[in-house]
């Protein structure tokens, strides 16, 4: 009998309304709180550890030891904000980072060893939910962003080598571009360069193909890569889609208002809820 898809696991469980952790093989941790993601960890991209100890507001000291007062099952984000390192918005916002980032890794489509732990928790606490249709789609959303960027996986796992020379009189560059080819070596890849950094993985996968695309960047001992022509814009506008559904929602304080009667915050497709929803997306991916 053949394995089942991480799809179908993932599916599987949400259906259940699963509460703790599905190890991924060696590669990462998906943790559910009744169905829903709270969180992911991916052995490729920089966690949300990384993330805040890149921006300084907190030291690695200082996230080993909220680690260790939370322990098992504690509320380690809970902890941060009361102790003042951190705002409820930018813990949520440093959830919603990093599990994106490592979610856009870990699940692709495969078949892998997987196992289950009842009852196990991310010692960050549950921070944001993310149901499994939704999370899915994005991930396979920011594939498609990334064909559209530069259609070749080729630079993804080479080191970052840019030019010496720009081609043309001048180079419209984005912060996190700048800062790629600055720290670029010609030894570290998108992903090495993105915990370097303290970046999400993704941002960074994605600025290398826009830096590909517009021909700043070269393969390792070849030539500079062709600078991509646009292609023309479509004869007549694409109909118009769907409102769109959001992916995940906030989870407001313990008992406070906005949660069912089973204890999970409202999702629903209120447009206000929609245009935040895609306000932090589009500032994710400008990071």
């Amino acid at each position: 009998m053949a394995a089942p898809t991480l799809d179908a696991v993932l599916t599987g469980l949400a259906k259940d309304e699963a509460t703790g952790s599905l190890r991924v093989g060696k590669e990462g941790t998906v943790y559910y709180d009744h169905g829903r993601v709270s969180y992911v960890e991916c052995a490729t991209t920089p966690g949300v550890e990384d993330l805040l100890g890149a921006s300084g507001r907190i030291s690695a000291n200082g996230v080993r030891r909220a680690r260790q007062q939370a322990g098992p099952g504690g509320d380690g984000g809970a902890l941060l904000v009361e102790k003042g390192v951190l705002s409820r918005g930018e813990l949520e916002f440093c959830a919603l980072s990093a599990t994106l980032d490592a979610a856009f890794f870990l699940l692709t489509p495969k078949t892998v060893r997987t196992r289950f732990k009842d009852g196990d928790a991310h010692w960050l606490g549950v921070h944001w939910f993310f149901d499994v249709p939704g999370l899915l789609r994005e991930c396979a959303r920011r594939r498609a962003r990334l064909e559209r960027a530069w259609p070749s996986a080729e630079l993804d796992a080479c080191p970052v080598t840019p030019l010496r020379r720009i081609p043309g009189s001048h180079a419209l560059l984005s912060r996190l571009q700048w800062e790629l080819l600055l720290a670029a070596d010609s030894t570290a890849t998108p992903v090495e360069l993105a915990r370097r950094l303290g970046r999400p993985a993704y941002s960074t996968l994605l600025a290398v193909r826009e830096l590909a695309a517009a021909g700043l960047v070269e393969k390792a001992g070849h030539a500079a890569l062709p600078k991509r022509t646009p292609k023309p814009p479509p004869a007549s506008p694409p109909a118009p889609l769907a409102a769109p559904v959001p992916l995940a929602a906030p989870v407001p304080s313990p008992g406070g208002p906005g949660r069912s009667a089973s204890g999970l915050p409202w999702v629903n497709g209120d447009a206000t809820d929609v245009n935040l929803l895609l306000r932090l997306r589009d500032a994710l991916e400008a990071l």
